[in-house]
């Protein structure tokens, strides 16, 4: 039987819509769907909302009084967190291996504003791995001789807590999709840090729906993921006594789509974005549901996604990423014959 954990509130409007898509539907041969899980109401939105549901309620009942988490400068996960931590009371402090992008915008601005604290450490050629524990571990000290009981949230809240968010939401989908009548449809998330994929396998598998998965991965994806995404699975098969068991071959996980890096500036994930912005209103962003799109957009043309499968695109959130320095310096070049200025 599955062992259920207790939550906090950050899902006041719940549960987030699946909307029907129906000019892209035309356009491109499918049945294209989306879940808004941007419109969580905290922070500006987005997925980790859900992990966060149980991952305060954890911290909460350690005593903590702040929140430490971990990620790029543009980190989405650190923002909700610290939306999160303001949202009950704690303070937080974002830690990353990252350089100073020059400015104050997108999510490093939203995080001042929610009162958070972001340290940037200066990448010093070592393995990241050893800077940011060092770093860490000096923030984590420094807040303790404050007073502050400090609880560490692993990058993008994916660990065993956070997990049972997209368990839930796997649920949340197949209740939505049943009264679409969309039982048959594929889901397709973007794969980063794991938690929300790995979470969806589950609450699909384990529950039983008829939904299938799909990942499309917004990094590159070697050796290290491939064994994590295994091993994370036994650790939350066994911390949630799952009635189902998986090897690295039932987790599909599209690999060919990462435009090379994370987060990077990327000709076709601008397009994608365009075309979903000119078509259905809808924003999406340059790090995760952008190039998510685009890979579908590939995946069409290539075969892969046959004509008239329905499809569920899971909207992650992350539209602050549109206004951060790196991605919006591409984004004006190409947009300037928009602007018309009159003497």
């Amino acid at each position: 039987m599955l062992v259920k954990k207790e939550k906090v509130s950050l899902l006041d409007f719940n549960p987030t819509p699946i909307n029907y898509l129906p000019s892209l539907s035309k356009e491109l041969g499918v049945e294209l769907f989306i879940k808004r899980d941007d419109l969580t109401l905290y922070g500006a939105g987005g997925n980790k909302m859900r992990k966060l549901e149980y991952i305060l309620y954890d911290a909460i009942q350690k005593g903590a009084t702040t929140l430490l988490t971990v990620g790029g400068a543009q980190t989405n996960h650190g923002r909700q967190t610290a939306a999160a931590a303001a949202k009950y009371g704690m303070k937080c402090v974002i830690i990353c291996v990252d350089e100073y992008p020059g400015e104050i915008s997108g999510n490093i601005l939203l995080d001042g504003i929610l009162n958070a604290e972001v340290v940037l450490k200066k990448n010093d050629g070592r393995a990241q791995s050893v800077q940011l524990a060092e770093t860490i571990a000096n923030v984590k000290a420094r807040y303790e001789d404050l007073g502050e009981i400090v609880y560490e949230i692993p990058l993008g809240g994916s660990d065993v807590v956070g997990v049972m968010g997209y368990y839930e939401g796997a649920v949340e989908i197949t209740a939505q999709a049943k009264r679409l009548g969309i039982e048959d449809a594929t889901v397709i998330t973007g794969v980063g840090s794991m938690g929300t994929y790995l979470g969806l396998y589950c609450g699909f598998k384990n529950e039983g729906s008829p939904l299938g998965l799909t990942g499309i991965a917004i990094l590159p994806f070697a050796d290290y993921q491939d064994k994590r995404i295994v091993e994370y699975f036994q650790q939350v098969k066994q911390e949630y006594n799952l009635s189902i068991d998986a090897s690295r071959k039932d987790f599909n996980i599209e690999t060919s789509y990462t435009r090379g890096a994370y987060n990077n500036p990327d000709f076709n994930v601008r397009q994608a974005i365009y075309r979903m912005a000119r078509s259905e209103a809808i924003l999406l962003d340059p790090c995760y549901t952008g190039k998510v799109f685009a890979g579908v957009l590939d995946m069409i043309g290539e075969g892969k996604i046959r004509k008239g499968e329905k499809i569920i695109l899971l909207h992650t959130g992350g539209m602050p990423g549109l206004y951060t320095k790196h991605h919006r310096l591409e984004f004006e070049k190409e947009l300037i014959d928009h602007i018309t200025i009159l003497e």
